[in-house]
Order: C-alpha cells, then structure tokens, then sequence
C-alpha cells in the first residue's frame, strides 16, 4: 500500500505517450462538454485504496482513487485524487462537495468533524478532492506550460481556472455517483473559500447535478474591470497612481496587484499583451466567458432549478473586490459580509465572532425540519438634515434577532488599492432598532463633514437550531454607497 500511495503524485497529471499534435482552436461557448462530463466510463480510475470501514466516532465506509478529469492537450492528460466517504451501515444518498485538500491529507483515512458529522450520522456522503495549483502538488512544469498556453492563445481549455478546477469537482461528482453501491442520487453541495469558492460557482452554473453552494472571497458578478473594459482600467489606474503618491507606496505593486480587477482570479492582461494579445482580445474573451462563469449572469435559471446560493465574499477582499458595484446592481443575492474580512484580513473588533453559516446552510439543505436562514432584505435610506436615516427589512416573518450597521467614509472605487487598504474605522458601527409592528429595523448616523460619499451595510442575526444544537447565522442587507456633497 505504501508504494502504490507513492505513485498518487504521478498519477495526478500525467502525460500520454506519444508525439503533441497540434493544440485545439479557442472553444467557442461553453468550455465545458458536459457529454464528457458526465461519462463515467472515461474516469480511467485508478484504485489506491479500496473500500474499507474506518472506525470513529462516525464510523464510515471510505475509497481513494484518481480520475482523469480530460486532455487538457493531445498526450497530456489531467487526473485528480477522489476520496469517497460514506456512512458504514448504508449507502450516501447525495454528498457534500469540498476541494480545499491537500495531496497529504487526501492520502490519510478522513475523520469527519463538524457539521460533517451530522451529514454522515443523517445518511449524507462526503467527497475529498483537490483544487489547488498544480505546482503545490510538484507539478509546477505543467502548471507553467498551460500558463505559456493560454495567454499565447486565450483559449480556457488551459486555464487552471476557467476549466481545471471546475471540471475537476463536476468529474468527482460522477465518479462518485459511478459507485452505486455506495452512492444514491440526492442532493450536492459544494461549500469552499478562495478558488473553492470560485471553482464550484462555475461548476454549478453547468452541472444540474449539484444543488446548492457556500462560497466565500470568490467571485459573484461581472463589473466593467472583470469585463476588461478599457476606460474603466484606464480609471483604476489614474486613481492608483495618485493614491500610491499620496501615500507613499511602490506605484508598480500598487498598479499590479495580482488579483485586483481579474476577470475571476489572477489578472492575466499585461502578461497576455506580452505574448501577442491585443487588449481586444482580452475584452472578447471575458465576454464571451461571463455567462458560463458568474452566477450573477444565471439567477433565473439558478432558481429554476431550486439551487441555494450563500456567500461571504469580504468587505475588504481582493479578489472579491467589487461588492459596492455588484450588490447595486444584484441586491437580492444572499451575502454576508463580516466588516473588515478578506484573504488576510483580521476584522473588524465589533464583528460577528459566532457566526455559524456555513453548518446551518447545510443542515437546512439536506434536512427537512431545519428552519431557512434569512433571506436578502430590502434597505432603504434618506439624507437630512445631517443625518443618514437607514431602513432595513426583511419579508414578513423572517425571524431576525438582531441588527447591526458598519459605514465608511470617501472609500475607494472598486478594485482599487483604497479598497482593499482603507479599513472600516473601529467605531463606525451601530446597533440598530427592530420595530414590533412592523420587523423593520432602523437606525441614524449623524453624518462627517466634508465627506463626499458615505458606505454602509447592515448585518442581521437569526439563530438556528439542530437536535438542540445552536447555529447562530448573519445576513447582510446590500451594501450601499450615498453621496453625501460634503454635507
């Protein structure tokens, strides 16, 4: 057994014998083939470890395999590790999704803990994979060659993030429902942060075989600099530069930030121009991706299907990096948002520090008798006489318990280094009043003077409960940006 574990790292992504033939054109549409996706007779799996009990608390019965996730290019194909984890005494009947594993963690038995004990003891299967970069599991030549790729040729095919790892967690869903001994169709969620959190936004938008998604600092919308509009990168930029004087910062880190204004991850523009795009192409590109890559773009067709979304993108994020722009024009997408919380962010002193979303999202969504989180408010406000008056309210009979106001003065556009920099000042923060009769919750700040513009958002509690456990949860109602003149 320990040799054949020896063998996973190569099994991962492995090349086919044989000479390259000539690279495929740029896809068109999708870059998924959902045919492909869904057949589980070109897994290739690989066995490395059988099925087995695994003693425990939750006693568990569990596989580890490889699959071919497909040909990334003719010779080169792309396998991934697949741990399957299901109760000892019957089959899963559906499972929960996560990639956020490393090559060593995969390798071991799984000890369920958390809510995932409670989806196992409810007859709920788990699935381990791995969406990470390929060079932390010692494949950085490969990770290097599809980066040469696909800036030369723009094609997502390969992209580690347009078609990589959405794949890979949409393949893992066949190879497990390939297993039906131990696998029942039922309900799938995928819950993860960062590229898990991006990855299954993509992979849901195609797959109807998952059903529900817990994402956090990932991607939700499309806004001018994810689209790669010129004019609007020409306006981050001016800004960056004059920020960065003013605060005495290297302009060139300032102006390429690795993440700020990419399309859905690493911005990629300079570099691709380098290898013989043109700022055209970049454009065409995004949009032609939008509508296969943001869940904003397929709301009705989400809903249709009965899909539950939850996100928690951060307020000060930077790859979630337009929450203003994005709740204006999505206000009733269910968010989050912990005040001063981002990839490396430490919070805000006032936040929430109870908060349990992500158990109660799936407790809700794979039992019955769980009562809902709340839903996207409604928020409402007026400027007088100094004052900002703010109004929030949630459909009738929501259940919230608490309300809470956060604002910013004169905070930075979208994308921008005083988006991410610029904190929410420790006593900016209020706690609001619910009204009896009516559920609204409201509160006033007497406004700065001199300030052009002021930011806000308000976080609502409500307190879930499974076999006697409590999970208290948070909404946000949308984050909102008033000008003020200077009032």
């Amino acid at each position: 057994m320990i040799e054949k574990m020896a063998w996973i790292t190569g099994l991962l992504l492995c090349v086919a014998a044989g000479t390259e033939a000539k690279q495929p054109g740029a896809v068109q549409g999708s870059p998924f083939d959902m045919r492909k996706i869904l057949d589980a007779t070109t897994l290739g799996v690989e066995v490395l470890q059988d099925w087995h009990r695994v003693a425990g608390a939750s006693a568990t019965r569990q596989k580890l395999i490889t699959i071919r996730v497909g040909q990334l290019w003719p010779g080169q194909d792309y396998r991934i590790p697949v741990r399957m984890i299901v109760p000892a005494d019957r089959k899963a009947k559906g499972f929960h999704l996560t990639g956020g594993h490393q090559l060593r963690q995969l390798q071991r038995d799984a000890r369920p803990a958390g809510v995932d004990v409670e989806l196992i003891g409810g007859g709920v299967g788990l699935v381990h994979t791995i969406v990470q970069e390929p060079r932390q599991f010692g494949q950085g030549e490969l990770a290097r060659a599809m980066s040469t790729r696909f800036l030369k040729t723009l094609n997502p095919r390969f992209s580690i993030q347009y078609w990589g790892w959405p794949a890979t967690l949409m393949r893992a869903v066949t190879a497990a429902y390939a297993e039906k001994d131990h696998f029942e169709k039922g309900k799938v969620a995928v819950s993860g942060g960062s590229k898990n959190g991006a990855s299954p936004s993509v992979s849901i938008i195609h797959d109807k075989r998952m059903t529900a998604l817990h994402a956090g600092v990932s991607p939700i919308w499309e806004s001018p600099l994810r689209l790669c509009d010129r004019a609007a990168w020409d306006q981050l930029n001016a800004y960056n530069r004059a920020y960065a004087r003013k605060h005495g910062l290297n302009t060139e880190r300032v102006l390429h930030h690795g993440f700020l204004g990419g399309t859905f991850g690493p911005v990629y523009n300079r570099n691709a121009i380098r290898a013989g795009r043109r700022w055209e192409d970049l454009q065409k590109l995004a949009n032609r991706l939008a509508d296969h890559i943001f869940i904003s773009r397929n709301l009705d067709k989400l809903r249709s299907r009965g899909v539950e979304l939850c996100f928690h993108p951060g307020t000060h994020d930077f790859v979630a990096f337009d929450v203003p722009s994005g709740a204006r024009r999505h206000p009733k997408i269910p968010v989050y948002l912990r005040a001063n919380s981002g990839h490396g962010k430490r919070g805000h002193p006032a936040a929430e520090t109870d908060e349990r979303n992500r158990p109660a999202f799936l407790l809700h969504h794979f039992f019955d008798g769980v009562e809902p989180m709340l839903q996207p408010p409604s928020s409402t406000y007026e400027v007088r006489g100094g004052t900002l008056w703010v109004t929030v309210q949630f459909p009738g009979g929501s259940g919230a318990s608490s309300g809470r106001i956060w604002w910013i003065y004169d905070r930075g556009p979208d994308g921008s280094a005083a988006y991410i920099r610029d904190m929410i000042p420790d006593d900016q923060w209020k706690d609001m009043k619910a009204d009896p009769r009516t559920g609204a919750w409201s509160v006033q700040i007497k406004l700065k003077k001199g300030a052009s513009h002021i930011d806000f958002f308000t976080n609502h509690g409500k307190v879930l409960q499974y076999k006697g456990k409590k999970y208290p949860t948070y909404l946000s109602s949308p984050y909102t940006r008033v000008a003020i003149g200077g009032s």
